[in-house]
């Protein structure tokens, strides 16, 4: 009941409200995500070691404020992404595209790709500021941007329009992923705690439950395609935009791979996961709840 007009604006709310408050593990994914890039394990140092321990490094390194590295460029990326899955997703159940066998997760895979190219400009942004930190705790290319503004201002300045959706083949795969397993296991998985009484129907724990259930799916699905995004977004160009490190999506995996163990594609998952099932719950409720309104 609710027009896809007003869903973009719901579901760009939506995303910025569970951004907000996740950045912190985002931030954390990202410099474990680059730690090591393309060196054999056990033969680099590793200035971050799981999640609570990089979570006291880079505040060390970076302060408090650290925690929260590229929040304008994550809100940003938020609401474009989100606005247009949210409102895409939208668009489909009034079609009754969901009710078919197989049409949720088509749905949400569609949805998905559209966000992910509409936000990829600000993922990129993102992932550069998030990536910043001071030279004994640096991991990964450093673009030593000034803010997220300069930082559009410089990418545009030196590539132009194209030089904005660098990195957005490893983009679509990742949120197309992420947004089909999402949409397509949170019901599932709020009904399923719910029938084994763990939780009461409606209530917060059951959707947190779900929430937490769904995003062990999500994390094993999208974090090989998390890290190769990563990847992308950061790695350092020529002057005419070619990619220093790795020529595509296909190359990434291989050179990972290879270098790096099929472990390397699985950098950084245990902040994804702790990041997902907030994000997840917090997203979806902010949204459920904006609609009823």
């Amino acid at each position: 009941g609710v027009a896809p007009a007003t869903d973009l604006v719901l579901g760009a709310t939506a995303g910025c409200l569970a951004c907000f408050l996740t950045n912190p593990l985002e931030v954390v994914k990202t410099r474990l995500q680059l730690q090591g890039e393309l060196q054999p394990p056990g033969s680099y140092a590793r200035p971050y070691r799981g999640v609570l321990r990089a979570v006291v490094a880079l505040c060390r390194a970076d302060g408090l404020a650290g925690l929260q590295k590229g929040l304008a460029a994550g809100l940003l990326y938020q609401a474009l992404m989100n606005g247009f899955r949210f409102s895409c997703f939208s668009v489909a159940e009034d079609a009754g595209w969901t009710g078919y066998t197989g049409g949720t997760v088509a749905a949400g895979a569609v949805a998905g790709a559209v966000g992910a190219v509409v936000g990829s400009p600000a993922y990129l942004v993102k992932t550069h500021l998030q990536a910043q930190t001071v030279s004994a705790m640096a991991v990964g290319h450093q673009h030593n941007h000034e803010n997220i503004t300069s930082a559009f201002r410089t990418i545009y300045g030196q590539h132009g329009v194209a030089g904005l959706w660098r990195g957005v083949t490893g983009a679509i795969p990742r949120v197309t992923v992420g947004s089909a397993v999402q949409l397509a296991t949170f019901s599932s998985a709020k009904d399923w705690v719910c029938e084994r009484q763990w939780c009461r129907r409606g209530s917060w724990a059951a959707v947190l439950a779900a929430g937490m259930v769904s995003s062990v799916a999500v994390a094993v699905a999208m974090t090989p395609f998390d890290v190769i995004s990563t990847r992308l977004y950061n790695q350092p160009v020529d002057a005419d935009g070619t990619g220093k490190l790795y020529r595509g999506f296909l190359d990434c995996i291989v050179q990972i791979s290879s270098k790096e163990g099929l472990l390397g594609l699985y950098k950084g998952i245990g902040a994804v996961y702790f990041r997902l099932g907030p994000h997840t719950v917090l997203s979806l409720f902010f949204w459920d709840k904006l609609r009823d309104m």
